[in-house]
This record gives C-alpha cells, sequence and structure tokens, in this order.
C-alpha cells in the first residue's frame, strides 16, 4: 500500500501541474502578509503556556513575547512557535502546498492562509478544507479538484459562497444567502466518481 500511495501522489503531482493555469504573482506570498493583534494573542497564547509548562524558561518567554509584538508579518509571529508544537497544533498555518489525499486522509483547517488558488487531489481518499477561521488571500478562491473515487469536504462559515464549475456548468452549493459582493469559493473539478460537500452553520432563527 505505501508503494501504491507513493505512485499515486507522483500521478496526482504530474496531472495537476500539466492542467495548471498560471497563476498570479503579483500577490503577497503568506508568510508576507500583515499579521493583526488576533493573531499576535493566539502566539502569545501558546508561549505562555509552554512557560507554564516549563518549556520555555521566563527569560525565553520574555525574549519571544518582545519579538511577537514587534513583529509585522505572519511568517514571524509563526516562527515563534515551530519548536513548541507539531506541525498540526500549530496557531498558524502559512502552508501553500497542494492538499492532496491518496487512500488516506487529509485536512487543511485552523488559521490557514488561503491562496488565491489551492489544487486538491482525493484518489481513494478524502480532503476536508475548514475556512471557519481562514484567512482569504483574495476574494474569490480557486479550488482545482481532481477526485477519483474520492472526496472533497468543505466547512465554510456565514457569508461565504461556494460555487461548482464542471463543463462550463456553475452550479451553487451553498444554501443560505449571500451578500453581494461575498467572498466566493469556486471549485473546478475534474471529477471521476468523486463527491463534493459543503457544511454550512445552522440556520439562524429568525425573530419576529
Amino acid at each position: 500500500m505505501p508503494k501504491l500511495q507513493e505512485v499515486g501522489e507522483r500521478l496526482a503531482e504530474e496531472f495537476v501541474s500539466a492542467r495548471k493555469p498560471q497563476t498570479r504573482s503579483d500577490l503577497p506570498q503568506p508568510h508576507e502578509l500583515r499579521a493583526s493583534d488576533a493573531d499576535r494573542e493566539r502566539i502569545a497564547q501558546v508561549l505562555q503556556d509552554a512557560h507554564a509548562d516549563g518549556r520555555l524558561q521566563l527569560d525565553e518567554l520574555e525574549e519571544r513575547l518582545g519579538v511577537l509584538y514587534s513583529a509585522r508579518t505572519l511568517g514571524e509571529l509563526a516562527a515563534l512557535t515551530t519548536d513548541l508544537l507539531p506541525a498540526d497544533q500549530q496557531p498558524l498555518n502559512l502552508d501553500g502546498r497542494p492538499v492532496s489525499a491518496i487512500f488516506k486522509q487529509e485536512k487543511r483547517g485552523g488559521r490557514w492562509v488561503v491562496p488565491a488558488e489551492v489544487d486538491v487531489t482525493a484518489m481513494f481518499g478524502t480532503t476536508k478544507l475548514d475556512f471557519r477561521d481562514a484567512i482569504l488571500q483574495n476574494r474569490r478562491i480557486v479550488i482545482n479538484a481532481t477526485l477519483v473515487f474520492g472526496g472533497l469536504e468543505i466547512h465554510v462559515p456565514e457569508g461565504l459562497e461556494v460555487i461548482r464549475v464542471a463543463k462550463d456548468k456553475t452550479v451553487r452549493l451553498t444554501k443560505q444567502p449571500t451578500e453581494p459582493g461575498a467572498p466566493v469559493i469556486e471549485v473546478r473539478t475534474t471529477n471521476f466518481a468523486g463527491e463534493i460537500k459543503v457544511k454550512e452553520p445552522p440556520r439562524r432563527k429568525r425573530r419576529w
């Protein structure tokens, strides 16, 4: 199975590269994006927890907090916790690489920077993309999805629209209404017995 998975991943990469259009080069890289106060507080909490359980000495904590509150970019913030938590538990995820699930499940979520285009491949596996706490680099995000007996599951917050484009046909996948000019996720699919699911927050009850 590991060898079959390895071959599948190589084939998927070659297929995606062959059909991928030229991407925009004028957008900043994820690590170049400006940091917000909320992102600083996320990092500060991780540093304080690390000091509380003995992973950081007081002088190390003070040094990192000094860097934290003078940092301007997400890249500077992310570097402060790389040695404190596993990759899948980091408070910031700046990984812009394609998401591939070959005979397995892969997830991208939490506070992650979503590039203008995301390549997703699911072959006999499932990919989950959670946008509820994500930073969108563009108001229109394009997901190039290759699904071969695989699935793509998308979690969205309120106000984010998801559409699917396949063979010049556009279908709206979100059920709840969105405001004009709201951010849009456009899923372009190359599909062979694949499935796309969109998870929306519960509808708010009307107040009379």
